[in-house]
C-alpha cells in the first residue's frame, strides 16, 4: 500500500515511474515541457551543444519565448534572440515565439494550452511556478539543468515538503489575489516556504477565477517555495477544456497526506496590501501606507498582465487623468490579451487617461527597458519583485501592489486605494 501523498508528491511520483515518494527523496523524473527565454536560452543552447546531442528530446516540448529584452533594445539582446531563432530552425523547434506571436512566457504558455493539469514543467525562469495554478508541478531551474533536460527529457529533483495554505471567506472590496499572496509572503517571509511546495486552497480559492490563481502561484517563489500549486477543479476544467494541446490529468491530495505545516487565514480580515522596498515580505495594509508620492506606476507582467487586470485598471481610469507627475506604463501579458483589451475598450480608456501601453514584454519588471527608474525615483508596480535595483537605479524604490492600487495611485500621484478617488 502506498503512503498518502500530496498533489505535488503524486505528480513527481508518476513522472518518476514510482508508486510513491516522500519528502527528501532524490528522484529522476520525466518532464512534459522545458521552457527558456531570451536571457536563459542562449546559455542553455551553449551547454546543450556541449553534450554532443544531435537532437532535442521532443521538438514540440522544448519551448522558447524571448520576452525579457524584446522588442530587442540593443545589439546584444538582438544577438541573443538570433541565437535562439537559429537554434530553433536547426533543430526544428515547433514552439519558438518571436515578436508578434510572443507574449510574456508565463501568460503565453497557459493561454496556448502548452501546459496542463498533472504536467511536470521546468523552465529557466524562477516564475515557472505560475503553472501550478492549473494543478501542474512547475518550477524554475538553471540553464545548465535545462540544457540536459532538453537533450534527455528528464531531470532530477529532491521531493519537497508541502505547506498547506487555506484562505477562507469572502474578499473585501478592492482585495484581489495579488493582495492574498502579498499578505501570505508578509506573514511567512521570503524564505518562509524555502524548498517547500506551497499548496494553496480554501473556499476563497475555490471561488477564484484562473487569472487570480495564476497570480498567486506566480509569486510562490517569492516565499522561497519550490513550487506553488492549486488542486484543479471545475474552474480549471472550464479553462483547459478544448485548450490544452496534450492529454491532461487531475490530481488531488489525499485527505491524510502529511504537511510540514498548515496555515489558515480569514480573508475578510485582509485589506489591500503594499509591499515596501526592498523585499516582497515588507507588506503593510493600505491603511498604514501613509503619504508616499510616486513617479511611475507599472501595470502588467507575468503576475498581473491578464485581461481582468486590464479591466480593473480601465474601470478605475474611466473619466480620469493620470497625475501630471506620474508615468503610467501598462503592458498586456500576451498579444491575445492585448487584442481583447482593445476590443473591449480597455486600451482606449488607458490611453485617454494618459497611460502608455506597451507590446507584451518583461522589460520594465526586471529593469531591462521600457520603464527604467532613475536615481531617487519611486514606482508602484504590479510586478513580483522589489529588490534593490530591480527596476533601474539602485537608489530607486519599488512598491508592489495590485492593479487596483497601482491605477488609483497613478491618478492621485501617491500610493492610495480606489476608495480615495
Amino acid at each position: 500500500m502506498t503512503r498518502p501523498m500530496t498533489i505535488t508528491e503524486k505528480i513527481l511520483a508518476i513522472h518518476a515511474g514510482l508508486d510513491s515518494v516522500k519528502p527528501g527523496d532524490l528522484i529522476t523524473a520525466k518532464v512534459d515541457l522545458t521552457l527558456a527565454n531570451d536571457i536563459t536560452a542562449p546559455v542553455a543552447i551553449k551547454e546543450f551543444k556541449k553534450t554532443g546531442a544531435d537532437k532535442v528530446f521532443d521538438k514540440e516540448r522544448v519551448v522558447f519565448v524571448p520576452d525579457h529584452f524584446v522588442p530587442n533594445k540593443d545589439i546584444k539582446s538582438a544577438e541573443q534572440v538570433k541565437m535562439i531563432r537559429d537554434f530553433s530552425r536547426e533543430y526544428n523547434i515547433k514552439n519558438f515565439f518571436d515578436v508578434g506571436q510572443m507574449g510574456i512566457e508565463h501568460a503565453l504558455l497557459p493561454e496556448l494550452g502548452l501546459v496542463g493539469p498533472g504536467d511536470l514543467v521546468i523552465g529557466a525562469d524562477s516564475h515557472t511556478c505560475t503553472y501550478g495554478a492549473l494543478g501542474a508541478f512547475s518550477t524554475g531551474v538553471g540553464s545548465t539543468d535545462l540544457a540536459c533536460a532538453m537533450a534527455l527529457g528528464e531531470t532530477w529533483f529532491m521531493v519537497p515538503e508541502t505547506i498547506k495554505v487555506e484562505f477562507k471567506g469572502k474578499l473585501n472590496k478592492w482585495v484581489s489575489a495579488k493582495d492574498l499572496i502579498l499578505f501570505l509572503i508578509g506573514q511567512i517571509g521570503v524564505d518562509g516556504a524555502l524548498y517547500n511546495a506551497l499548496e494553496i486552497g480554501g473556499n476563497t480559492i475555490e471561488n477564484m477565477d484562473m487569472d487570480g490563481r495564476f497570480t498567486i502561484c506566480n509569486m510562490a517563489i517569492e516565499a522561497g517555495a519550490k513550487n506553488g500549486i492549486i488542486i484543479p477543479d471545475k474552474i480549471t476544467e472550464d479553462y483547459v477544456k478544448g485548450r490544452c494541446q496534450r492529454p491532461y490529468k487531475f490530481y488531488t491530495s489525499d485527505k491524510d497526506a502529511q504537511y510540514s505545516k498548515i496555515l489558515k487565514y480569514d480573508v475578510s480580515q485582509i485589506e489591500p496590501q503594499v509591499a515596501f522596498p526592498h523585499l516582497p515580505e515588507n507588506t503593510k495594509p493600505i491603511c498604514q501606507v501613509g503619504d508616499i508620492k510616486i513617479d511611475q506606476s507599472v501595470i502588467g507582467s507575468c503576475t498581473n498582465g491578464r485581461l481582468s487586470d486590464l479591466k480593473i485598471t480601465a474601470e478605475i481610469l474611466e473619466g480620469r487623468k493620470i497625475h501630471r507627475d506620474v508615468r503610467l506604463i501598462v503592458f498586456p501579458g500576451t498579444q491575445q490579451i492585448y487584442l481583447e483589451a482593445i476590443e473591449k475598450g480597455y486600451i482606449q480608456t488607458i490611453v485617454k487617461a494618459g497611460g502608455a501601453v506597451s507590446t507584451p514584454t518583461c522589460g520594465p519588471c526586471l529593469g531591462g527597458h521600457m520603464g527604467i527608474l532613475a536615481k531617487g525615483e519611486r514606482a508602484i508596480s504590479t510586478t513580483n519583485r522589489n529588490f534593490v535595483g530591480r527596476m533601474g537605479h539602485t537608489e530607486s524604490e519599488i512598491y508592489l501592489a495590485s492593479p487596483a492600487i497601482a491605477a488609483a495611485s497613478a491618478v492621485m500621484g501617491k500610493i492610495c486605494s480606489p476608495e480615495s478617488l
